[in-house]
């Protein structure tokens, strides 16, 4: 094991390590297999098809409007998939349990694909009913395992799934006019949970990565500040969530931002410039202090508010994500810790589409459509990138052998 493997993934029992040999279909073997090569796909799809939707040139007759499609997919079909993938792995590390595998995997698995291909092609209830499955199976699945193994430092991740299930149900009874809600406070919500959860487990996990590849660094905890940032957080958000007034979201977030900030300098984020897998981590995390700022200053009409939301959805969210899902890939399918240049042109590709949808309309409005091309645009290619180096290896036994 590498020294700056997953700290996350270190059991928390007595359970032994090395499984029996592998069996059954190596994509169906572990959670993240499935989930991050679903993910990495519907991300290099979904996002071409909303601009051509957009710009009139393909013509769907979708169930719900492409814009609250759009907004919803990326966050339950693209994020949510990752997290997912994520937890089922980390889950069976933390209890030393097994997570769904096999039939049981290829359910859940199944339940996610369905809901995407429903959110074109099927009447609305149908969508919703598939849509509104996993979220809830999950959250159980990740419940039963941490109470069987008395780990209840977790069961917050799996709290917040449920509420992610209480914001995806929110939605689609607001489309479907059961409920008074705007749609888009629900996704506002959704945004706003997945924003939590990448602020729990970069907490965890940057700095343990950073100590693990830098020798002879001791990053000194700091949990005033880590509970700070996160309080914050949560206080900010749900105020802007809520629709709480300007004078008391805006300073609440303008104070997680300066939290996060103080966060992120307190892991010497300039010692890894020369290791491309860590330093993603660390770019993607400025882009979080950076969405919060730039929420705070919407709150004053000063900029779009959707500067900030996609700061956080594409910056921090899309950011993360491309860095956790080619770590933890390539620790999990028994490989070095180190990316090549594909990889990392696959990071500047991510990092590259957050400022041009973020930074650039800001600074030439004008030359929006411009923007949104070419930020889809390097958006798709990096998870193409992504798809064509890692296919292979999440279909494949592991390189060591072990099952997994």
């Amino acid at each position: 094991m590498a020294t700056d493997e997953l700290p996350l993934f270190k059991p928390t029992t007595q359970a032994v390590l090395r499984g029996p040999a592998p069996q059954g279909w190596p994509l169906l073997r572990l959670g993240f297999r499935p989930f991050y090569l679903g993910a990495a796909a519907y991300a290099g799809l979904a996002l071409p098809l909303w601009l051509a939707l957009l710009l009139g040139y393909v013509q769907i007759d979708m169930p719900v409007p492409p814009l609250l499609w759009h907004a919803h997919e990326m966050l339950y079909g693209f994020a949510v998939a990752v997290i997912v993938g994520f937890l089922l792995t980390a889950g069976k590390a933390w209890t030393g349990l097994a997570t769904p595998r096999g039939a049981s995997l290829g359910l859940l698995a199944g339940l996610w694909l369905a809901a995407r291909i429903a959110a074109i092609a099927a009447p609305y209830p149908v969508y919703a009913a598939l849509d509104l499955l996993l979220l809830p199976a999950v959250a159980v699945v990740l419940t039963t395992l941490l109470l069987r193994a008395g780990n209840r430092r977790n069961l917050p991740l799996a709290g917040i799934l449920a509420l992610l299930a209480l914001a995806n149900l929110g939605f689609h009874l607001a489309v479907m006019g059961v409920v008074d809600l705007p749609p888009l406070r629900a996704l506002h919500a959704a945004l706003a949970l997945i924003v939590m959860i990448e602020c729990v487990i970069a907490g965890r996990v940057i700095p343990g990565f950073t100590m693990g590849a830098t020798p002879g660094l001791r990053l000194a905890p700091r949990p005033r500040v880590d509970a700070a940032a996160l309080a914050l957080t949560a206080l900010g958000l749900a105020g802007w969530v809520l629709g709480a007034p300007a004078w008391m979201a805006g300073p609440l977030l303008a104070a997680a931002a300066l939290a996060h900030t103080l966060r992120l300098l307190s892991w010497k984020p300039w010692l890894t410039r020369h290791r491309p897998i860590l330093w993603i981590l660390h770019a993607a995390y400025a882009w979080l202090p950076l969405g919060l700022a730039l929420l705070a200053a919407a709150q004053t009409g000063w900029i779009p508010v959707t500067a900030g939301i996609h700061a956080l959805a594409v910056g921090a969210t899309g950011g993360l994500i491309i860095g956790m899902v080619t770590r933890t890939a390539r620790g999990h399918t028994g490989r070095q810790l180190q990316v090549g240049r594909a990889e990392i042109a696959a990071y500047a590709l991510v990092l590259a589409a957050a400022v041009l949808r973020v930074l650039m309309p800001l600074v030439a409005p004008q030359w929006l459509v411009t923007w949104l091309l070419t930020a889809a645009l390097a958006w798709s290619a990096a998870f193409a990138i992504y798809l064509l180096i890692y296919t292979p290896w999440l279909m494949t036994t592991r390189a060591d052998g072990k099952d997994g």
